[in-house]
């Protein structure tokens, strides 16, 4: 089923480039697989420049939008603006906070996202970062979800996480990642100073690419018979026990 709204959506490719022009905010952009033409062409270079997501796709599923005519292109309308992560990192230390900054790595489902990004606002995370492609929509059920949450805590959607990862690494942040491939229980671990935590898909966690950047690894403790908690879940006992360490040493 298809959720947008048609009022948040833009058709045809001279359209989206004039909206992008004009400084909308895009989600990202669709397009007809195995179409090309100047206009296309313009589109790709437009949004490369601002590092849109784009995606090749059939021309059904254009169609399952509207019956207009949609030019082989479409784009969605974020109803937040992203931010850049250097601009994060940069406020951070130059008002003399440690930064404290949320990954999702291939996190799909909205909901989770959503109540991930409301736990990170709650406890005063500096931004969430999330790549380009393979994660759930921003679209305005992800507001909802989050409870309005992502309206107040910046969002930095990346071309590469894996150069992001480093990027913060070389910024001086220590890098977490929540998983279960590890003997290093929650608690026991020094949780203060300039973080990053990692949260991985629901399905595999986090990737491996991405797990070998990462400076320590923390694991929940779980006494049931389930292996594991839900990545939302997770993501809200990781995040309040950086709080309460970040707390006790100030």
């Amino acid at each position: 089923m298809i959720n947008k709204k048609q009022s948040d959506i833009i058709y045809g490719a001279r359209a989206i480039i004039e909206s992008l022009r004009a400084g909308k905010e895009i989600e990202k952009i669709l397009l007809q697989k195995g179409l090309q033409n100047d206009l296309l062409k313009a589109l790709k270079l437009e949004a490369g420049q601002r590092k849109i997501p784009l995606q090749q796709v059939p021309v059904e599923k254009l169609k399952k939008f509207n019956s207009r005519n949609h030019q082989g292109a479409l784009a969605f309308i974020s109803p937040i603006e992203f931010s850049e992560i250097e601009t994060v990192i940069d406020q951070c230390y130059a008002s003399g906070k440690d930064p404290f900054i949320v990954i999702c790595d291939r996190v799909t489902d909205i909901r989770n996202f959503g109540a991930i990004a409301r736990t990170a606002e709650c406890v005063g995370a500096d931004a969430i970062v999330m790549a380009s492609k393979g994660n759930a929509s921003i679209n305005y059920d992800a507001v909802k979800t989050s409870a309005g949450a992502l309206h107040h805590i910046p969002v930095c959607r990346v071309p590469n996480l894996k150069t992001t990862i480093q990027y913060l690494k070389d910024s001086g942040l220590t890098i977490v990642a929540a998983t279960e491939k590890t003997n290093d229980m929650l608690y026991e671990q020094s949780l203060t100073g300039p973080i990053a935590l990692v949260l991985g898909s629901e399905e595999d966690g986090i990737s491996e690419a991405y797990l070998k950047l990462c400076d320590q690894r923390v694991r929940i403790p779980l006494k049931g018979e389930i292996e594991s908690l839900n990545v939302s879940v997770s993501a809200g006992i990781i995040l309040y026990e950086i709080l309460r360490q970040k707390e006790k040493a100030s």
